[in-house]
């Protein structure tokens, strides 16, 4: 039996820490516009308590998306062990590419992989580099690609990457821009002969008859702001009732799938997008099975990390395998689910067994 096994995994963490104090003097305004009531303590108070962030990491100014993933990347292959020459395919997953400190536009050409490609020196002119947007579940996507390109016998050995610099596209009027940061995690995935461990099952979904446009690009809040100049913006409430309505039923087909009982899944590593969230999601996902929610089985490190999109789950996963999260950690022959959910509005859920 072929099994795709995650054989490394890497991840980059920016050094600039930027804590919710250094947001006290922001001009927070609503949508249309006006200024929000209330003082800008109680605003970071209220958005602490609901997204249980602190601080995020923001990249320095010289260092774009795709070198934070080049940086993920080479940890990656170190911690595999692997010549990345032999690699069949490079799947980068971001969402607005390299974005330059204080630029308004996006660059992507070339493609992000192939940039990541590159910078590792790979000659090798089969291994294939290419981008995946999917939203925050892209890295997690990009992991579903590598085992069908694995089961279907045309790669052995795939480097899938999460990166993001969130911080060059927010709005600095919207309350909102307090949520997110910058990151990378890649893993390498490989062919496995025979194993037990490796991904279980899977699903993925996309919703967009009525979700489509719950994430999307915008102007800022502020009127005086060039109208040109696009941000990223949210409707928060409906992302929240679309999560809690639809990722746990996303998660429960993929372990039903596997056919292991819920009693044996040991960590759960959902997409770091809020605490509250991601606290009732894993509610209701236990819920379905009338089961009881284990003790520490929901990794976070959105408290000290934010929000990176598709550097969440590789990043938290990378954390936890080498022992850098306290209290938490896997180890050989341990069930996890690994799940994500955003702009799409896409989701997917992975069973794999360490």
């Amino acid at each position: 039996m072929i099994s795709s096994v995650i054989t490394g995994t890497g991840s980059y963490i920016p050094k600039i820490k930027k804590e919710n104090k250094k947001f006290l003097e922001n001009h927070f305004l609503n949508s249309d516009g006006t200024k929000i009531n209330g003082e800008n303590d109680v605003i970071i108070e209220k958005f602490k308590a609901i997204t249980g962030i602190e601080e995020r990491r923001y990249a320095v100014s010289e260092y774009n998306t795709s070198d934070l993933g080049f940086f993920a990347a080479q940890k990656a292959i170190e911690d595999a062990g692997i010549n990345p020459e032999e690699l069949d395919y490079i799947i980068l997953a971001h969402n607005f590419g390299d974005v330059k400190t204080n630029a308004i536009q996006s660059d992507m050409l070339p493609s992000l992989a192939t940039r990541v490609k590159y910078r590792l020196g790979i000659q090798n002119p089969n291994c294939v580099a290419y981008d995946i947007l999917f939203g925050c579940p892209g890295w997690i996507e990009g992991v579903i690609q590598a085992q069908a390109f694995i089961k279907s016998g045309i790669a052995t050995k795939v480097l899938v990457i999460g990166a993001e610099t969130l911080s060059r596209v927010v709005d600095k009027f919207d309350r909102d821009s307090m949520i997110y940061s910058d990151g990378a995690g890649a893993c390498i995935v490989e062919k496995n002969d025979g194993q037990d461990s490796g991904i279980l099952s899977h699903a993925s979904q996309t919703f967009s008859k009525d979700e489509a446009y719950h994430l999307f690009f915008g102007n800022s809040f502020n009127t005086n702001e060039d109208e040109n100049v696009r941000y990223i913006k949210m409707h928060g409430r409906k992302i929240y009732e679309f999560a809690l309505n639809n990722v746990p039923n996303a998660m429960k087909s993929a372990l039903d799938k596997s056919g292991i009982p819920i009693e044996q899944v040991k960590k759960v590593f959902i997409h770091q997008a809020n605490e509250k969230m991601d606290e009732a999601i894993i509610k209701r996902f236990y819920r379905l099975y009338k089961s009881v929610i284990p003790e520490g089985i929901m990794p976070m490190s959105i408290h000290k990390l934010g929000n990176s999109s598709v550097a969440t789950v590789p990043t938290l996963l990378d954390l936890v395998i080498k022992g850098n999260l306290e209290n938490q950690s896997v180890k050989r022959g341990d069930v996890i689910i690994l799940a994500s959910v955003g702009a799409g509005m896409n989701i997917n859920a992975i069973v794999y067994r360490y």
